[in-house]
């Protein structure tokens, strides 16, 4: 008896443990279908200045952008995309300069907006974080922030 005991407090405290685990999940990356991937990629490299690195086995039909580390923007072209643009899905991006970042786009004539609409304004968000919303050439958000990662 005392070690069918045993054995149960054991058991119960090994399920406890395995139920607490974390699985320590590190981003990836974040995947847009796209109808131009020529122009759709050529924004994410020449105005938001990503890295491009190869797809690892294909060559035609993806555009994939390194963004910090190994996480990643994969872009894949589709002939057909059901398109419906939500502000509230989208791509976030961080950065320390984002003053130098809405120069840079003032400079390219590209609009960006605060969350709630106003073109050119810059939201200010509770906790310090500065936002901006900005659209790739198929409408697809991108907001930048100024969130500090370590």
């Amino acid at each position: 008896m005392k070690k069918s005991v045993l054995l149960l407090l054991f058991l119960i405290l090994n399920c406890g443990l395995l139920s607490a685990q974390s699985f320590d999940f590190k981003y990836d990356h974040y995947s847009l279908i796209v109808k131009d991937l020529e122009k759709v990629g050529d924004f994410y490299a020449n105005i938001l200045k990503l890295e491009e690195i190869p797809h690892p086995s294909a060559t035609s039909g993806f555009r994939w952008f390194k963004i910090h580390g190994n996480s990643q923007m994969h872009l894949i072209g589709k002939d057909s995309v059901a398109m419906e643009h939500s502000k509230s899905v989208h791509l976030c991006l961080a950065t320390q300069n984002l003053d130098a970042l809405i120069e840079h786009l003032g400079n390219l004539n590209i609009t960006y907006w605060d969350w709630p609409g106003k073109k050119n304004a810059v939201t200010n968000r509770a906790d310090g974080v500065k936002q901006i919303y900005i659209k790739d050439p198929e409408n697809n958000w991108v907001e930048i922030n100024t969130a500090i990662h370590e």
